[in-house]
């Protein structure tokens, strides 16, 4: 097992990554900004530096500073979280060359997931349904054509996206131009790569994503699914496990989510996601090969550990997990944003003047906030993760209004009256919702 590692993220995962690690007996080394001297990362691990300034290009961005650490304090491994550098095939490269392992796939199977187009051709390949569309689209003119042939409404989508930017959803054939350059100029801003491809747009639908864990041995473990279909301009908001499908259904999604590991020989932990449609199909959408945001309810809905097991693969331990699974019922996460809901949800920093976290069993709430803590302008706005499990989806649902009822935030705006809203109403208790719930309950009023 390692001795020392470097974890390159801030906030809440951060902090969830350093407990893993003490608990493991790791030591652990954070890099900060200088607008995150305070933040609690930076005081829990055994050693911390600052690498910048507050801009990520400056800090969490800045490979240079990030690897100069590692080597100067002798880490063996370097875990990336998620977002910022963690589905970077030119970082873990690096790490590579630097001698220190990154706690993910290789770059080679980075590159190759992170390239949507190039992972749709390989999962078709694999014999998993993908969504009707086309290759990367050359000019305007071409993509017109290409979309006349799939039908209209058609999704733009980037190449090397994430995060819900580079899409453009397209009605009429009079909008495609004008969507093809903002689709790729966001692209190229946000990621480098303007490249854009095409898909046909579905709706209503699920967004349903696999989680799985795969070792240097060729074991390959399914955690089971998640419902991801609560959504804002396509950021996820709450998430439950297991997903709101049939079990025929499930039982095929995950058989599926194996076959894609394989064919790429994936190692670590990583995600598959998958669009349902009314009909019953689904249709792989995109890999994550990285730690998910919402990990964390599997980890309460299977109790397993999943970053522990992250950082033992990538320390050549063997996968011995299948007894474990599915031993705690239904979990539901909420993610709790600053935000001013009454301002377009605007993203909202401050200090936090009074925090009251609820407890009880089988509640969680992953995040970095202290009471007085200052949060920052220059980050996400997510400022940390409720999760809890029940028995079954009903005592859950019941479970988490009363967790967000109890949780206070004070001096900030948050959206938890917002989740308790969601909890509350017909059609979530139902389990029948899809991506468009917010949009058509006028909770907002675009995409």
């Amino acid at each position: 097992m390692f001795s020392k590692i470097l974890i390159a993220n801030r906030g809440e995962i951060a902090v969830r990554i350093i407990r893993a690690c003490k608990e493991m007996g790791i030591a652990t080394i954070a890099v900060f900004s200088e607008a995150d001297r305070d933040a609690l990362h930076v005081s829990l691990a055994d050693e911390s530096y600052c690498i910048g300034g507050a801009a990520v290009s400056d800090s969490y961005l800045n490979i240079g500073a990030i690897l100069t650490v590692a080597s100067y304090c002798n880490a063996e491994a370097i875990h990336p979280g998620y977002g910022l550098l963690s589905e970077n095939a030119e970082f873990a490269g690096l790490c590579a060359e630097c001698g220190i392992l990154f706690i993910g796939p290789d770059a080679d199977t980075i590159t190759k997931m992170g390239d949507k187009d190039e992972a749709r051709r390989t999962v078709k390949t694999a014999g998993v349904p993908i969504i009707p569309g086309t290759d990367i689209i050359g000019d305007v003119d071409t993509g017109l054509e290409q979309a006349d042939a799939i039908g209209y409404p058609v999704m733009l989508k980037a190449r090397a996206g994430g995060g819900g930017r580079g899409i453009r959803i397209i009605t009429v054939p009079d909008d495609f131009t004008q969507s093809y350059d903002s689709a790729v100029m966001e692209a190229k801003k946000a990621f480098g790569d303007g490249a854009v491809y095409m898909e046909k747009y579905l709706y209503p639908v699920k967004h349903v994503e696999v989680q799985i864990i795969c070792d240097n041995h060729g074991n390959r473990v399914c955690l089971g699914d998640r419902d991801c279909s609560i959504q804002r301009k396509n950021q996820k908001l709450l998430e439950e496990c297991p997903a709101c499908i049939s079990d025929d259904m499930r039982i095929s999604m995950r058989a599926d989510a194996l076959k894609i590991a394989e064919a790429v020989n994936y190692r670590g932990v990583g995600t598959i996601e998958f669009l349902v449609t009314g009909d019953g199909s689904y249709y792989f959408m995109e890999m994550n090969t990285r730690l998910q945001v919402e990990h964390s309810v599997t980890e309460m809905a299977t109790g397993i550990d999943i970053v522990k097991w992250q950082i033992r693969i990538a320390a050549d331990y063997t996968i011995d997990i299948n007894n474990e699974l599915n031993k705690n019922g239904h979990a539901i996460e909420c993610r709790i944003i600053a935000e001013n809901p009454m301002q377009n949800f605007r993203p909202n920093c401050g200090e936090v003047t009074l925090l009251h976290i609820p407890g009880g069993h089988f509640v969680r709430f992953d995040t970095a906030l202290y009471q007085n803590y200052f949060i920052p302008p220059y980050y996400d706005s997510m400022i940390g993760k409720l999760i809890v499990g029940a028995g079954t989806r009903e005592e859950a649902i019941r479970k988490m209004r009363g967790a967000l009822s109890e949780l206070v935030i004070e001096g900030i705006y948050h959206n938890s009256e917002l989740q308790i809203e969601i909890l509350s109403d017909d059609e979530f208790v139902s389990g029948e919702y899809t991506t468009d719930f917010l949009i058509r309950k006028g909770y907002v009023s675009d995409r």
